[in-house]
């Protein structure tokens, strides 16, 4: 993997905060010191859990979006490295993998002009890059029996991490989204809202379920489209949090039956969490304690593969914020999972 960069001892000490009394997650967690033969390493390393970053924004970019998903890796990290390792966080269980550096792909589409088609098409090809080397490591570390635990970045990435699962397990697998949009838009290249269309169209994707839909910023021609399918379903935000048409707890249940019976990836849009500073922020979504318990009952599951966490945009004001939000939802997968 040319360009993975592996998690190191000098990036911990620098980014850990020891307190006296105190133990701390990132003193804890199992790091690899050799970037070669990362299969064989896995397999052999007594740990459940692999987390990967992959700070990027260019899938948003490509889909003509908000920029600054690319910061979320780092702010999720320095924050859950000095989260209180405990009998509840579970460090010792966790690899600290590193992260796949796409600073060469940010170098080129910060020198493009989107608002041109061809500069969108040079976008949406670098995305193609992109997705090969997600879904190259997503293989390894599941075809290694580990559970990877990726911070995004867009969601274009979706596509790679169930490309990889799929292709490790050598079976389409299905998807739990918690998401306020679809992205199952067309094929028409690479980006952010079309992973999980180019994951079905190619056969790697089976049951997709998509949690908490807005109504308002779904169109009428995608409704048709995901109607169309037996194996993709959904419900709305709106017929949940606002009609009271459905219950929580029964939207979690039919959700459940849809996509529990194989092995399914679990992914988590910041977009669909209310006042969250992402690619497509909300005044309108799950609360944060909701967002929580949705993941806390899917990871319970035994076939839960894989968390994905994307389109966080921390800023200056909300950094330390969105970083606690993705060390919470790092540690609810480990401890529901883990159970």
């Amino acid at each position: 993997m040319d360009n993975l960069v592996l998690f190191n001892n000098t990036t911990r000490k620098k980014l850990l905060n020891k307190r006296s009394g105190e133990s701390k997650f990132g003193e804890h967690v199992q790091i690899l010191t050799s970037i070669s033969n990362i299969y064989e390493q896995l397999i052999n390393l007594d740990v459940s859990y692999v987390i990967l970053g992959l700070p990027e924004d260019i899938g948003v970019l490509a889909n003509l979006g908000k920029p600054g998903t690319s910061k979320a890796w780092e702010t999720a990290l320095k924050v859950l490295l000095n989260i209180q390792n405990n009998t509840f966080t579970q460090a010792k269980k966790v690899l600290i993998l590193g992260h796949l550096d796409f600073s060469n792909e940010l170098e080129i589409i910060s020198k493009l002009n989107t608002s041109k088609k061809k500069e969108i098409q040079k976008a949406r090809q670098l995305v193609e890059t992109m997705d090969a080397s997600v879904a190259h490591l997503i293989y390894q570390i599941v075809l290694a029996g580990k559970k990877p635990i990726i911070i995004g970045g867009g969601h274009n990435n979706a596509y790679g991490n169930i490309k990889g699962t799929s292709l490790a397990l050598n079976k389409p697998i299905n998807v739990i989204n918690f998401d306020a949009h679809s992205d199952f838009r067309a094929e028409e290249g690479r980006h952010s809202g079309n992973g999980f269309s180019y994951a079905f169209a190619e056969g790697f994707l089976s049951n997709y379920f998509i949690f908490g839909l807005h109504e308002n910023y779904t169109s009428d021609k995608i409704f048709k489209i995901l109607d169309k399918f037996k194996n993709i379903a959904y419900n709305t935000f709106d017929a949940i949090e606002i009609r009271n048409k459905l219950k929580f707890k029964d939207a979690l249940e039919t959700a459940s039956n849809f996509v529990s019976d194989n092995t399914f990836g679990i992914e988590i849009d910041c977009d669909a969490i209310e006042n969250i500073s992402s690619s497509a922020m909300t005044p309108s979504g799950f609360s944060v304690n909701k967002t929580r318990s949705f993941l806390h009952f899917f990871a319970a599951h035994e076939n839960a593969t894989y968390l994905h966490i994307c389109e966080a945009v921390p800023t200056k004001k909300t950094a330390t914020q969105i970083g606690k939000l993705i060390a919470y939802l790092i540690t609810d997968f480990i401890k529901a999972n883990g159970h």
